[in-house]
């Protein structure tokens, strides 16, 4: 038995750290995960998964990312992106997405004094609306791996029950792979 166990605790109580490291590379696909505060789906609201699409495409402007897929969950974000490690880092270009996010979705919450707010406010009045951490980060080191991930992306809105196909969720690339593109969503596919 695992010291963990015991001492009569689960496994699933242990306290999760992240041994590996990750390398920030020229030209480097990741694949990243990030999840709001204790994964509530405050990204449930159309409007709130609207304005994390418009911040993620200002982001990709402002900061010189290759985005190659995305989608956006009611609890979380995926993302298939390429830095461009001369122009930002991941932990820039997260904070790129998620501070304006949260600091939107929170002022409009406390205009509308919603009931939510009690979740995301701590005590000493601080909302926290992302959860905290980098999230999941994995490079992405084959061509195989690459299209894994995009698939993976692709199709979780499928698996979750939230519609019948890849392309009837607004929120996510799908729909630009397909042929069904907007103003609003610029993807970099990937040429391997």
């Amino acid at each position: 038995m695992a010291p963990f166990e015991q001492r009569g605790l689960n496994v699933e109580d242990r306290p999760i750290r992240k041994t590996l490291q990750r390398v920030e590379r020229e030209r480097g696909g990741r694949f990243l995960t990030f999840s709001t505060r204790d994964r509530r789906p405050f990204l449930g609201h159309p409007r709130i998964r609207d304005l994390v699409v418009t911040q993620l495409m200002h982001a990709r402007g402002l900061l010189r990312f290759r985005l190659h897929a995305f989608v956006v969950m009611p609890e979380h974000l995926h993302l298939l992106i390429t830095p461009d490690v001369q122009a930002a880092t991941v932990p820039r270009i997260l904070n790129a997405v998620k501070s304006p996010v949260a600091k939107s979705v929170v002022a409009r919450w406390r205009e509308l004094d919603a009931a939510v707010l009690s979740e995301v406010v701590d005590p000493r009045g601080v909302a926290r609306f992302w959860q905290p951490g980098g999230g999941y980060d994995r490079n992405i080191w084959s061509r195989d791996e690459y299209f894994e991930k995009l698939r993976y992306i692709h199709a979780n809105p499928v698996k979750r029950g939230l519609c019948a196909s890849e392309t009837d969720w607004a929120w996510s690339s799908a729909r630009w792979y397909a042929g069904l593109r907007d103003d609003r969503v610029l993807i970099d596919p990937e040429t391997w």
